[in-house]
């Protein structure tokens, strides 16, 4: 498989996927307080006359974190904390409110916005949750492939452009001829398989993957998350992968990071976060998990409702669920510090309490 994509996708020099120079030390990724907010309001004349203030929505409110090259960075938590916004950010297509992203040492969101940032945007690619959304019904799977190749001006001749939608197919696990097809004449996951190809058309060193297998049954899922884990170990990819299925974050993430309500909570490693899990909301997540050895004992539920985002509690969001909460709690919401090689915003860890 990587002997034809190497052959028929020649990189670029010095854009080699999982080839480290002298100064490729730093990482790859660098969020820096990053932060969405969204105008919810009603219309103006509503407002006025129904006497309503401006509403705002914090997506996401000062999220920090770094992915080495080669590594994956899952993010998850429950519908609604966040993940998905942070995943656009990263790619461009939402501008922060708040906050940098630095890639490969370059501020993202200033290159976005000029005439280089279509070089970066071939260094940073997307795969969406559902598959029977992002395809375009209309099109041949070789030119859904291979609009990307055509948009950055990689190939235009089209054997150029049929000798490399093939091989990305193949890469995939498709067949050539599996080109002139549509997409409604695949399965679910041999649509994810086709959008994975439209994603590694431009020769990423970065994807951003947005619950790639949520909409797909469990056994297709492990063929999806195989191939994304044999391409990113073949050409050296950089995933940044959302999902709010442990198990499958268990499976593909190096580090793990739990947000809730906008805000990361616990950034750790992926063994010391489901080996020995420290913020009180990580714990409810990962107690909420069946487990196979343990089938005499009753799981615990995922206790309360998140809160309303349009107006979260004071002090630490978490604190109205939290069994650990005190006053300090709901007055002031902690920062995200390193306590003992974890990240972790929680007053109860800090002070010893849990």
């Amino acid at each position: 498989m990587s002997a034809v994509m190497n052959e028929s996708l020649p990189l670029p020099a010095g854009e080699r996927a999982g080839v480290r120079g002298a100064g490729d030390a730093a990482p790859l990724v660098q969020a820096r307080d990053l932060a969405k907010t969204f105008d919810v309001s009603a219309p103006w004349l509503n407002r006025v006359l129904e006497r309503k203030p401006r509403q705002l929505l914090h997506a996401v409110d000062g999220v920090s974190f770094e992915i080495e090259r080669g590594q994956t960075l899952a993010l998850v938590g429950e519908s609604g904390c966040g993940k998905s916004t942070v995943a656009r950010l990263l790619v461009g297509l939402y501008p922060p409110t708040r906050g940098d992203l630095i890639f490969d040492g370059i501020e993202a969101h200033k290159v976005f916005k000029t005439s280089e940032g279509r070089k970066l945007r071939r260094r940073v690619q997307m795969i969406f949750q559902d598959p029977y959304a992002s395809l375009n019904p209309r099109w041949r799977v070789q030119d859904i492939v291979a609009e990307p190749l055509v948009e950055h001006g990689i190939a235009t001749r089209a054997d150029e452009l049929r000798t490399r939608v093939e091989a990305l197919l193949r890469s995939v696990g498709l067949a050539a001829q599996d080109s002139v097809k549509y997409p409604h004449q695949f399965s679910g996951g041999q649509r994810q398989r086709i959008s994975i190809a439209r994603a590694l058309a431009t020769q990423p060193q970065f994807l951003v993957c947005d619950e790639p297998t949520s909409a797909l049954d469990v056994s297709v899922q492990a063929q999806v998350l195989n191939i994304m884990k044999d391409l990113q170990r073949e050409q050296g990819l950089t995933y940044l992968f959302i999902s709010h299925n442990l198990a499958v974050v268990r499976h593909v993430s190096d580090q793990v990071g739990v947000m809730y309500l906008g805000r990361l909570v616990e950034l750790a490693g992926k063994h010391q976060l489901f080996g020995q899990p420290r913020h009180p909301y990580t714990r409810m997540l990962l107690d909420a998990i069946p487990k196979m050895h343990d089938t005499g004992r009753a799981r615990t539920p995922v206790q309360g409702e998140v809160p309303n985002p349009l107006n979260p509690p004071n002090g630490c969001a978490f604190h109205p669920r939290c069994p650990h909460a005190n006053a300090r709690c709901k007055a002031e919401r902690p920062a995200l510090l390193s306590i003992q090689g974890v990240r972790i915003a929680c007053h109860a860890v800090e002070e010893g309490r849990i």
